[in-house]
């Protein structure tokens, strides 16, 4: 589809583009175009499968522009009007659905989140039982069961937790023609295929030989010669004659496959062979072969080519059949042969239609990793496929209680069960493959989860069967799917990210927006391409040097011509150019700085680690950005945004109250200190005052890593590149105490605990502080009713709710009987269970929420029955930075803490200013990201500031920086986008124009080395050092997580050995080569008793837990 884009970009674009911070941009190529709003590939979809306002609004706008980008109807009703009607087998009655809707939600997604409830919307149709015979008609609005609503952040609240629908890459329905070879053969080696692929439906295929021998293959099962299909099509031997008149291969076939007889005879022959060819157990009848085409083929509720289907045939085989014909023709059938036979003689063309007119179709093979024939299913279609099949289940039901059913007390309430429906949906959402637990470690990883896309899952590839063609980068990729970011395991290459600019198609397919070049000048006018109308293109690159007029000022130009790699072209030949250097990328490559410097592993590795950063207590935005902070931050949904322009009139930690321009007043609550799906702390905090001025659109509050309304994931840190004494060998680093003292790399995590009291077969549970066998100070963080109290600080092993069960009546001996007949006391028969801190855990309860029964009930809600009430319980851990933490700057080079020396001993600069990390300078050759060097420059360059005029020379660097970038005060945020950063020698100029320090001196020299002096001595080293600033991230693998002991712990019930991991409080395991190791040694009794008594010597083990409490000796 090209799409021509209008001048009125989309509004909340230009209200966030002046609120946009202040970063001062080396960059020399403007781009036309303001990114798309990064969540339209999520939000688009929904809107139209739920047909709401902004989907209607689109519509319209398409009708008044006479486009047809927008589907006319929503997916709601598509998939309504496909099940409909539902005819009974006598075809006495049927039952027709149409106007979906839904109502209002019970709650707001926010309540949802909090309450665990999940976030829907009832949905009714309307259904109009009709008989037959007489046309009368009994009406109802039918309830359909609940349905999922998106959150305006595009993501789905399942009981009470964020998912996200990931949108899936799959071939594209169509029809395909391939080139291959038959193994064991000596002569026909080459053979074509061809398939015809639907949504929804048989594949039917082609096959033909050197020799001309031409099959149809039907279902993927038995060869069906080619004149016998067409004659069961109801085609007569002239019409076959004449259709395939300028095709020799078809007509040669005649003589040898025709069945004879009259046309309806040779139909009859022709469907009875098939019949017999494909069912060979079945009595072959020309019956039985109609039913079994028509089941395959021509069953419009069976076969199914959708619209993007019949676009690819149309478009592949020169058709003008109707865009709405979902299902096979004979056209279809006609035009696939003609193509073969074409594909097979060497042909390089045939004749065909577009758009009404006469045209030239190529013939060639297809290319199954293009992004022409992959397309995306978005969240929209993948739950509208889900309702489908749901409706499918449903129709079962409702034919079955048509024949048991009195036909005059039917009412389409009776015939209904929606049950098929909800499960369908409750499944899709609770167990896919494509709806995630949303990452939600930081407002990056949340925006790259909802723009990712997959091609796992139903209908999609496995990670076993995928080889390296369909995981390999591809030229059509470009602009359309990032080749950087993709995980490192065995999902490389078939999980991607959408490229920056990139927007979805209403036929799902890819497009990527170019400037229109006309007569080497080059236009504002952006035309958004697929990957198979680009071919038909030059396209220049983005950084094409253009003089004062736009033109392009060099004879040739780099550029992509059709399917050719980057080639030299006269400038007069293209017509298309690059909107952005930053167009082939993601976001979340677009937030490396130097990317162009980074070798692609790393690269990918950069791009990964940032999702992983954990949201800091004081975040810092980075020094040196790209320029794609703000418009991350902004599209998160994590930030809260002003709806009108007003004045601020009030401000807490917690609310924020605007007066608008209309005089009235909007309230808007921020959500505080709440637990992340990956336990990190989501917190938002106010950066407006009272009495402020905002705009429509602007941000107010930050959220997790956001500060000022820009993406910090981390800290600006002075980094020197040197050795430490072996402490930073390897990826191990040194780091200064002054990070753990100032909470620069400190984070809050929060870990929910969950308990519930139910009615067992004994009695009732229950929450209480009477527990037996407890100390007083076991009990004394609980309240009366044996909940822990908020603030109370908790350790590993501490009672967090208090909880009792009945414990079976048990036989009483002598004794207790006297007592209990002396004392007439029965005593409480109850087992403690209650909810303890795990191990290894501790820090402050900071919220306990609670859901009974009754609460539920009044919400509208239920919980699950036989539990009485649910008690939740978070903890938050302040964790500074510590020894084994992880840590990475963007650019792949990741390390471990290895050692916190005190500020003191760490080297210092000249002034007196210790530097924060030491990493180790053997990191960066070998693995070629050089992007870091450059990085901590820059950011050197920004924190002191520069002044082109301390260079008086005119020299040629200074021309490559724009005009407000010549100088800068100390401290000032830069960017430097990636493939249009800032360039090595104006690095170099920049260093030499730093500004000096108050002292006037400059601590750092024009190579970007200074003089380091050792903090234990006071000695200068020998050799200046690289000393600047780099942003460092703390990553989410923290040490302790991961740290874990065991001294006496959980048995598997099988082999009586301890547990393994740390969620099983299991132990080490000690293998095959560690007890070669001690053998060698000689250590035989620390050998036995491992093998032993600390494994799966039941006796043994009692024996020496008793020793041990005795204090005995063990062996």
């Amino acid at each position: 589809m090209i799409d021509e884009q209008n001048n009125s970009e989309d509004e909340n674009v230009l209200i966030s583009l002046h609120k946009a911070p202040k970063r001062l941009s080396f960059a020399t190529i403007k781009e036309p175009i303001e990114l798309p709003n990064l969540l339209d590939v999520q939000t688009d979809s929904f809107d139209w499968l739920i047909g709401n306002e902004r989907w209607k609004k689109k519509v319209e706008e398409d009708k008044k522009n006479g486009t047809s980008y927008v589907p006319r109807v929503s997916g709601l009703e598509e998939v309504f009007e496909d099940i409909s009607p539902i005819e009974n087998y006598a075809k006495t009655m049927r039952l027709e659905f149409h106007s979906p809707h839904l109502d209002e939600p019970k709650h707001t997604w926010e309540e949802c989140k909090e309450q665990g409830y999940t976030y829907s919307a009832p949905l009714f149709v309307q259904a109009d039982f009709i008989k037959n015979d007489t046309e009368e008609m009994k009406s109802q609005t039918v309830f359909m069961g609940d349905f999922p609503l998106q959150t305006p952040r595009g993501t789905f609240i399942i009981a009470g937790a964020e998912r996200v629908v990931v949108s899936q890459l799959v071939r594209s329905p169509g029809v395909y023609f391939d080139r291959g070879s038959i193994p064991d053969s000596e002569k026909d080696k080459e053979i074509f295929s061809g398939r015809i692929i639907p949504s929804r439906g048989a594949w039917l295929e082609f096959e033909i030989n050197k020799a001309g021998k031409l099959d149809i293959r039907v279902d993927r099962r038995k060869k069906v010669p080619v004149i016998v299909f067409l004659q069961a099509m109801g085609m007569s031997v002239e019409e076959i004659e004449e259709e395939f008149k300028d095709c020799e291969t078809v007509r040669k076939l005649i003589k040898e496959q025709a069945i004879a007889g009259s046309k309806e005879e040779a139909r009859d022959g022709a469907l009875k062979k098939i019949a017999q060819l494909v069912r060979p157990n079945d009595t072959p009848s020309a019956e039985n072969g109609k039913i079994l085409l028509d089941s395959f083929y021509f069953n419009h509720r069976r076969y199914d080519l959708a619209r993007v289907g019949r676009y690819k045939i149309n478009q592949k085989l020169g058709l003008s059949i109707d865009p709405e014909m979902r299902w096979l023709t004979k056209e279809d059938i006609i035009a696939s042969l003609r193509y073969i036979s074409a594909l097979a003689a060497g042909q390089k063309t045939i004749d065909g239609m577009k758009d009404g007119v006469s045209v030239e179709i190529p013939v060639e093979v297809d290319d199954i990793d293009n992004f022409a024939n992959r397309h995306i299913r978005q969240v929209g279609e993948l739950i509208q496929n889900q309702i489908r099949s749901g409706l499918n289940r449903m129709e079962k039901v409702i034919r079955e209680r048509m024949a048991t059913q009195d036909a005059a007390s039917i009412t389409p309430t009776s015939l209904l069960n929606v049950r098929p429906i909800s499960t369908t949906i409750k499944e899709f959402f609770g167990t896919s493959q494509l709806s995630q637990f949303m990452d939600q470690n930081n407002p990056l990883a949340g925006i790259t989860n909802k723009r990712r896309l997959s091609a796992l899952g139903p209908g999609g590839l496995t990670r076993d069967r995928a080889g390296m063609e369909v995981r390999d980068v591809h030229s059509s990729h470009y602009g359309r799917m990032c080749p950087i970011e993709s995980p490192e395991g065995p999902n490389i290459g078939l999980i991607g990210s959408l490229a920056t600019f990139a927007k979805i198609d209403t036929y799902g397919f890819i497009e990527a927006p170019y400037r229109r070049v006309v007569n080497r000048k080059v236009t504002d006018d952006i035309t958004y391409m697929t990957a198979d109308q680009e071919e038909h293109h030059v396209i220049a690159q983005a950084s094409q040097k253009l003089d004062k007029e736009n033109r392009i000022e060099t004879p040739t130009a780099l550029a992509r011509d059709g399917k050719e790699e980057a080639v030299d072209v006269p400038s007069d030949e293209v017509d298309y150019m690059d909107v952005s250097p930053r167009e082939m990328v993601s976001i979340g490559s677009s937030l490396i700085p130097f990317l162009e410097h980074d070798e692609g592993h790393r690269a990918l590795m950069g791009a990964n680690m940032q999702r992983q950063a954990v949201p800091l207590i004081k975040p810092d935005a980075p020094l040196v950005g790209t320029g794609s902070e703000w418009r991350t931050a902004y599209d998160s949904g994590d930030c809260v945004i002003a709806k009108e322009g007003g004045t601020v009139s009030y401000v807490s930690a917690d609310t924020i109250k605007v007066v608008q321009d209309d005089s009235s007043e909007e309230v808007y609550t921020l959500e505080k200190f709440q637990r992340s799906n990956q336990t990190t702390c989501y917190n938002q905090k106010p950066i407006v005052s009272v009495g402020d001025r905002v705009e429509k659109g602007s941000v107010i509050a930050d959220g997790p890593a956001i500060e000022q309304g820009e993406l910090a994931l981390g800290k600006n840190l002075i980094i020197a590149f040197m050795p430490w004494n072996g402490y930073n060998y390897e990826d191990a680093t040194i780091i200064s105490q002054r990070l753990v003292k100032d909470d620069s790399l400190s984070s809050i995590h929060i870990e929910g605990y969950e308990i519930d009291a139910r009615d067992t077969k004994l009695g009732p549970e229950e929450i209480t502080r009477d527990l037996p066998n407890c100390s007083d100070e076991m009990l004394a963080n609980l309240d009366e009713n044996g909940i822990v109290r908020v603030g109370a600080k908790v350790k590993a092993g501490d009672i967090l709710v208090g909880k009792v069960t009945p414990k079976g009546e048990t036989e009483l001996n002598p004794e207790e009987r006297l007592l209990r007949a002396i004392f007439g006391e029965k005593s409480r028969e109850v087992r403690d269970v209650s909810l303890r801190l795990p191990h290894g855990e501790s820090g402050t309860v900071i919220s306990i929420k609670e859901i009974t029964r009754e609460n539920a009930s009044e919400d509208g809600e239920e919980i699950p029955s036989g539990i009485n009430r649910i008690i939740k319980v978070y903890v938050a851990q302040h964790r500074k930075i510590s020894v084994g933490d992880k840590l990475s700057g963007r650019h792949g080079n990741k390390c471990t803490v290895a050692r916190i020396l005190p500020e003191e001993d760490m080297p210092f600069l000249a002034d007196g200013t210790p530097v924060d990390i030491m990493l180790n300078p053997l990191s960066v050759p070998s693995r070629m990201n050089l992007g870091q060097i450059l990085e901590l420059h820059l950011g050197w360059i920004a924190k002191t500031g520069w002044n082109t005029d301390l260079d008086p020379g005119n020299y040629k660097w200074k021309l490559e920086i724009p005009e407000k970038a010549r100088k800068a005060e100390p401290g000032t945020l830069v960017a430097s986008p990636v493939f249009d950063g800032v360039k090595d020698d104006v690095l170099d100029g920049l260093l030499k124009t730093s500004l000096p320090g108050p002292d006037g001196e400059k601590l750092v020299d024009s190579s970007g080395k200074a003089i380091l002096y050792d903090g234990r001595t006071g000695e200068p080293f020998p050799k200046p050092i690289s000393v600047g600033i780099m942003y460092m991230l703390k990553l989410h693998h923290l040490v302790d997580d991961k740290i874990h002991t065991r001294a006496t712990g959980p048995y598997s019930m099988i082999t009586q050995q301890p547990l393994g991991g740390k969620a099983q409080f299991g132990g080490q395991r000690f293998g095959e080569m560690e007890v070669w190791a001690l053998e060698a040694y000689g250590a035989a009794y620390t050998l036995h008793e491992l093998m032993t008594v600390k494994s799966d010597d039941m006796d043994g083990r009692v024996k020496a837990y008793g020793a041990i409490v005795k204090g005995e000796n063990l062996m």
